[in-house]
């Protein structure tokens, strides 16, 4: 492919303000940009252009062609632009969303008009306010209207000759008090429009008419003495003034502005929007913009002022930015220092830092979630504890005993959020007497972590202790002995409500029951429970065992254990050839033994 020839292209553009586009091989536009000075703009993207970002290096060596359009001013520049890039959604510029995006509201141009909600502009309709990138304040308004005035819901057709026909009936509306019956005629149609009229100036951000209109008829009739009617119109003065003060107003000095304030890293770039009309807020938008090139903050901003001023129908002239503007942009730009507009632009800025850390979380939240379940499990559990590193490794113990009978102790450990069998550990209770929990505890524990200390196995990230505060305590008296109290992260779980405790802590932890963090935790809990209670039954039949052979004269518990620990059951003992128990215990032992299990038979 020919190398392009900028040179002769650059020498075709002038010295104007104007909108120049880019196209590639393939004729397609990849970019669309304004100047104040065409010529000097495209020089700058061909002259040095090794001091460039990488992605500007690559929209210049696709270009073969450009064309330009000559404007009279900056402003035109900016609104061309502006159609331009909508028009044909260049791949290396912001994409700017359409008006038809968002919903506005819609008073029809029709006989007794209607307010509705439409994503669709045709300015043939009606009037339309908006648009609302929140769907909230939208509602409220209509909220609003809804107590204030009784517009008509339907699309009936109410010209005077269909009316006056008796084409239409009045429907439930009108009988439970939502509509005053236009369609038959109970209404006039100049008196409807009074109430249209107060809508326009309400959609306006101007209250101040609507509340004279229902003060002027609220006095009328207590002056006729028609009270119950005064207090039906000061009710809907109340329902106005309670709207009001649940409106951010700013201060009515500051008349009409649009507040712009802007934020942005290294991908993206994050700017709010506030229109104030008569000393209120009435619109609010907050959006985030993905940089395609190394834009600056200012031409960003002076793009988007374009797009919302032409979106919102703002024609303020006073724009008010957290960064100064060098562009014509039909109003007087302010950055103001103190005073009131200083406070209005910083519960801009507010906005705009908020819905960045807001999107940070997000995105972090998303990116937790797209990592594997087990790394979520950890990270949530790890958060809920309050732990310094990810519990990878976790183990587990549990005491078993039946009335005090054959107590053992048993560890599981979790790795990865996955049980590992070869890890697991029983214990038979060597130093304690009797049924005592607590001392148990604190001898396995003892000789767990004594072991892994002389083998240098790798201490768990977790110990999980099943069982309330007195096993607990246990367990750390043990660690406190190794000097490992502090270097491991301990817990106990308390099987009655499910209660996290942490040494030296009376109160304990509540973690959501619906939590994948607790559900991991009483997954290990319950594991470390049926290690330990399989143990406990095997030894209780391993003991059984052992005292039926030990009913046979000259075989004692050593020699008992000898031979299950060889045949893997008395069963097998009975069924085996003589030689084959001779070879275990002795020819005179394996006799006896027989002649013992053919007595009991016979």
């Amino acid at each position: 492919m020919a190398e392009f020839d900028y040179k002769s292209e650059l020498a075709k553009i002038p010295h104007e303000p104007g909108v120049y586009r880019y196209f590639d091989a393939g004729g397609e536009v990849i970019y669309v940009g304004k100047a104040k000075d065409l010529k000097n703009r495209v020089s700058s993207y061909f002259v040095k252009s090794n001091q460039h970002d990488r992605k500007t290096q690559r929209l210049v060596s696709q270009i073969r062609k450009i064309e330009f359009t000559i404007v009279n001013t900056e402003f035109d520049a900016l609104l061309l632009e502006n159609q331009l890039i909508k028009r044909f959604q260049p791949r290396y510029n912001i994409l700017l969303r359409d008006d038809k995006t968002y919903p506005f509201i819609c008073v029809t141009n029709e006989h007794f008009p209607r307010v509705i909600t439409t994503r669709r502009i045709d300015r043939k309709l009606g009037t339309f306010y908006g648009p609302y990138a929140t769907l909230r304040p939208m509602y409220t308004l209509l909220d609003l209207f809804s107590q204030l005035f009784t517009i008509r819901t339907c699309n009936l057709n109410l010209a005077p000759e269909n009316i006056g026909a008796k084409k239409y009936k009045v429907c439930l509306e009108y009988h439970i008090g939502n509509c005053k019956g236009p369609c038959e005629g109970l209404i006039d149609e100049p008196a409807y429009l009074k109430d249209i009229d107060q809508v326009h100036s309400i959609l306006k951000g101007n209250l101040a008419p609507a509340q004279a209109y229902f003060k002027e008829r609220m006095l009328e009739s207590a002056n006729t003495l028609a009270f119950e009617q005064a207090q039906y119109y000061k009710e809907k003065l109340d329902v106005l003034q309670n709207f009001q003060s649940k409106s951010t107003v700013v201060n009515p000095k500051i008349a009409d502005a649009d507040v712009f304030t802007i934020a942005s890293d290294e991908s993206c770039a994050y700017i709010n929007f506030m229109k104030v009309v008569n000393g209120t807020i009435t619109q609010t938008n907050t959006i985030e913009i993905k940089k395609k090139l190394d834009e600056t903050d200012a031409d960003l901003l002076a793009m988007i002022i374009v797009e919302f001023r032409n979106q919102y129908g703002s024609e303020a002239k006073e724009i008010i930015t957290n960064i100064p503007l060098d562009v014509d942009l039909k109003a007087e730009i302010t950055v103001p220092q103190i005073g009131d507009k200083k406070k209005l632009l910083d519960m801009s800025m507010k906005n705009v830092l908020y819905f960045r850390r807001e999107r940070a979380e997000r995105q972090a939240a998303e990116s937790t979630a797209s990592a594997s379940k087990k790394d979520r499990v950890l990270i949530r559990l790890k958060q809920d504890l309050q732990l310094k590193a990810l519990p990878r490794r976790i183990e587990c113990f549990d005491n078993s005993n039946i009335q005090g009978t054959n107590p053992v102790s048993a560890m599981v450990c979790f790795i990865d959020g996955k049980s590992s069998p070869k890890d697991y550990r029983h214990f038979s209770i060597k130093t304690v007497v009797g049924p005592n929990d607590f001392a148990s505890m604190h001898e396995v524990v003892t000789r767990r972590y004594s072991r892994v200390l002389d083998e240098q196995t790798g201490l768990p990230d977790l110990i999980v202790i099943d069982g309330g505060k007195g096993q607990l305590s246990a367990a750390c008296d043990a660690l406190k002995a190794l000097d490992l109290y502090g270097k491991v992260p301990i817990i106990g779980i308390a099987k009655r409500l499910e209660e996290i405790y942490f040494p030296e802590d009376s109160l304990p932890l509540y973690i959501d029951k619906k939590s994948e963090s607790l559900k991991l935790i009483q997954r290990i809990r319950d594991e470390a429970h049926r290690f330990a209670i399989t143990y406990h039954r095997d030894k209780r039949s391993r003991n059984s065992l052992i005292s039926e052979l030990e009913n046979i004269e000259g075989i004692g518990k050593k020699t008992a254990a000898k031979l299950l620990k060889y045949f893997k059951g008395v069963k097998k003992i009975k069924e085996a050839p003589i030689e084959d128990v001779a070879t275990v215990v002795g020819s005179d032992k394996a006799q006896k033994i027989k002649q013992y299990f053919e007595t009991i038979e016979q």
